[in-house]
């Protein structure tokens, strides 16, 4: 017999108004020991970071709001995400190679919005002072365009009964090699590089060439991943004219 795990306790924290026999909650929360200790651990690198601008302590609050971006902001369409990155492709080249804007904000605003790689780790460690640099869209853009291609890949699971994540796995191994090109880019000509230059080809080519090699390219442009429905479109409209 496995002796029975005891449960781990639950804090409440509320704030709430009464009124006779009318509560109104304000603020409501339940934690338990995880969110007590993710709180002290989060609470330490947000002290390490502003007292030592540190670029581990740096890369984990960037990293921490890329995920959280990721998980807030999606695509419906692969049209969408096509375009959106089209067009961001076009964006990054201008500002970083026709202009010197972009890595004129990226050096002097001493904030988490870009993960930092230490060029000289190997010689100075963690005290490491030549950095290489990677904005937060670089990660957040691509991602939410591979997180896209999962949920398309569980559409497929779903109507064809596929057992493997094709276009996922593709399309995130596709962002790696983007990413190496653009570092080893860098290195090289020890210039700033537009990292969409790089991601955008890597990310929208590889799971489009092989959708069109699966016979999958109707089905990917067809895909919603939130389909409206026709009824709901026409009662807003109803209800727009009789307001």
């Amino acid at each position: 017999m496995i002796p029975l795990v005891p449960a781990e306790p639950v804090y409440k924290f509320s704030f709430n108004s009464k009124k006779g026999t009318e509560t109104t909650s304000y603020f409501d929360l339940e934690f338990g020991f995880k969110e007590i200790l993710a709180f002290l651990i989060s609470a330490a690198c947000g002290v390490w970071y502003m007292l030592q601008k540190h670029w581990v302590a740096n890369n984990l609050f960037g990293l921490a709001f890329s995920l959280n971006a990721i998980e807030l902001l999606t695509l419906n369409k692969v049209l969408t995400g096509v375009t959106l990155l089209g067009g961001l492709f076009f964006y990054d080249i201008f500002w970083v190679f026709g202009s010197n804007v972009m890595v004129f904000v990226a050096k002097s605003f001493d904030a988490p919005i870009k993960l930092i790689f230490p060029q000289d780790l190997l010689e100075n460690g963690f005290a490491a002072k030549n950095f290489a640099m990677l904005g937060l869209g670089d990660i957040v853009i691509p991602g939410i365009f591979v997180a896209l291609m999962l949920r398309f890949d569980t559409h497929l699971q779903e109507k064809l009964k596929r057992r493997t994540n094709w276009y996922f796995n593709a399309t995130f191994l596709a962002y790696f090699l983007g990413l190496v090109a653009t570092i080893v880019v860098m290195h090289v000509f020890k210039h700033a590089q537009p990292a969409l230059l790089y991601l955008v080809p890597a990310c929208l080519g590889i799971p489009l060439l092989l959708a069109l090699v699966k016979g999958d390219l109707r089905e990917m442009f067809a895909y919603e991943d939130h389909p409206v429905d026709p009824a709901e479109i026409a009662a807003a409209k109803q209800s727009k004219k009789t307001e």
